[in-house]
């Protein structure tokens, strides 16, 4: 093969590497409405999207989703499948490069003295076992040393590694922003699950002041009944009203045991390990930060499993290529260089080099169809990445449509409960002063005092959804992480 041919066929190689099959990746649009149904707080909220857990201004709140951010055993999950998806990355690059491997061997073949060399060895040996040639005779042995490199080479002409390595690239990035979500999706658990807990204790303490209430009535219906100012079935019926109070009790402590093992698990720990941390509530709560949720547009950006879905398609574009790349031949070229004697003395000479280079082409013919119908799977595979991507645009969407709905609902509602309550405590206020002066009788005064207990846990309830469909608001607009992290 001459200078010439060989410059040659490197010329078309160059020529033929830039070409690259299967379809260029272009980024989808899909239409999207132009803001909200419902009103949103103007972007420059002071809250930080990033660290959204902290406008609720709750220290423990926040250390727990800290920790869990650090410990919980799913986020450690997430980035094994990063560092995985970058491994993977690696080894996609390698493909279209060569290979180069060196090899040592060492051998001894002895010669069977019954295998009918005779007549051979006495040609070379003239009778004498061994000749100038140094060609051993039948029944001695040859020992051979080699030391050298072997090198081999798949052209990738087609641009079949080149799409693999997109595919990769692809598969790593959607691999980066599944573990961002996988973290958001837990911040939003921890609040729901800590907010839920924060009102069943609310709650209990409510129906404890409810119980004692209850028994302080009952007191009086039998202090009164004993006087015969009453019937005896006065008795009997706040006795029931007190047990009906006595039944909820235990139900809201195993709720809050529940909601404390949910949290241990979340933050990567036992059941039982935040028991004794949790057991006591914390100050009161304050009023939900306001979520800046910005645009419908702002969802492709911000929100992480979009981003996700998004990498994913790219990924199952470039597949596309890789499988029409099958339908191309196949040039690989490979070589081999050693150093080759019987003896040690000369293996590092000229005249032990031993090479050999070749280059093989494969042309495909005949496969039943198989590799069409591979190129025809892959294509499968990219519409299924389509529609995925668009459902996922359309659920967060809806993501952020629901709780808005629903925070606009429920603020409304609140402030109908704080007037409710404001009012029970005045009316509570006017019947205990006209108690005091002995104008009404302490049976009244109890019922003004339910009225307010059953008020404010109406809005102890009305305030802990505000909380959790904040959470879950932040969290629809894709709030949990920084390009930085």
């Amino acid at each position: 093969m001459t200078i010439r041919t060989l410059l040659a066929l490197g010329g078309a190689g160059l020529v033929l590497a830039g070409c690259t099959v299967g379809p260029d990746y272009e980024r989808p649009t899909l239409p999207l409405p132009t803001s909200y149904a419902r009103e949103t707080a103007a972007p420059g909220s002071e809250v930080d999207p990033a660290h959204w857990w902290t406008g609720f201004g709750d220290a423990k709140l926040t250390a727990l989703i800290d920790r869990a951010l650090a410990d919980n055993p799913d986020i450690a999950i997430a980035a094994s499948r990063v560092r995985e998806a970058r491994l993977q990355e690696i080894a996609a690059r390698a493909a279209g490069k060569p290979a180069l491997n060196a090899a040592a061997q060492a051998s001894r073949v002895e010669f069977s003295k019954n295998a009918g060399f005779a007549s051979l060895a006495r040609l070379f040996s003239n009778g004498s076992g061994t000749g100038g040639t140094g060609v051993a005779a039948p029944g001695s042995g040859i020992s051979t040393i080699a030391i050298g490199f072997d090198a081999s080479w798949e052209l990738d002409l087609f641009g079949g590694d080149r799409r693999g390595v997109e595919a990769a690239r692809a598969r790593g990035e959607a691999a980066l922003w599944s573990g961002r979500d996988a973290a958001i999706t837990l911040a939003a658990e921890i609040a729901d699950a800590y907010f839920a807990l924060r009102l069943d204790q609310t709650q209990l303490a409510l129906v404890e002041e409810e119980v004692a209430r209850e028994r302080r009535v009952l007191e009086i219906a039998g202090n009164v009944a004993r006087s015969g100012l009453t019937p005896g079935i006065d008795v009997v019926r706040q006795r029931s009203s007190l047990s009906t109070a006595l039944a909820r009790i235990e139900p809201l402590k195993a709720d809050i045991e529940v909601r404390m093992h949910a949290l241990g698990i979340l933050t990567g720990q036992t059941p039982e390990a935040l028991l004794d941390e949790l057991r006591v509530p914390t100050a009161a709560l304050g009023q939900p930060p306001v979520v800046p949720a910005g645009l419908p547009s702002d969802l492709l950006r911000r929100r992480p499993d979009i981003r996700a879905a998004e990498r994913r398609l790219a990924a199952a574009t470039a597949d596309i290529g890789v499988t029409v790349s099958a339908l191309y031949p196949k040039f690989s070229l490979t070589g081999a260089a050693q150093l080759l004697s019987s003896s040690l003395t000369n293996l590092v000479s000229g005249n032990s080099l031993q090479a050999n280079v070749g280059a093989a082409a494969t042309f495909p013919i005949l496969d039943w169809g198989r590799r069409k119908a591979n190129v025809g799977l892959a294509r499968e595979a990219r519409e299924q990445a389509y529609r995925d991507y668009q459902a996922t645009v359309l659920r967060a969407l809806r993501d952020v449509e629901d709780p808005l709905s629903r925070i606009d609902a429920e603020h409304r509602r609140n402030e109908i409960l704080r007037t409710a309550l404001a009012d029970a405590e005045r009316t509570t206020a006017a019947v205990s002063a006209r108690y005091r002066t002995g104008f009404v009788t302490q049976d009244s005064l109890l019922n003004a005092e339910v009225q307010v207990l059953t008020a404010r846990e109406q809005l102890a309830a009305s305030d802990a959804l505000l909380r959790q469909q904040t959470a879950a608001l932040f969290k629809a607009v894709g709030g949990g992480w920084s390009e930085e992290g």
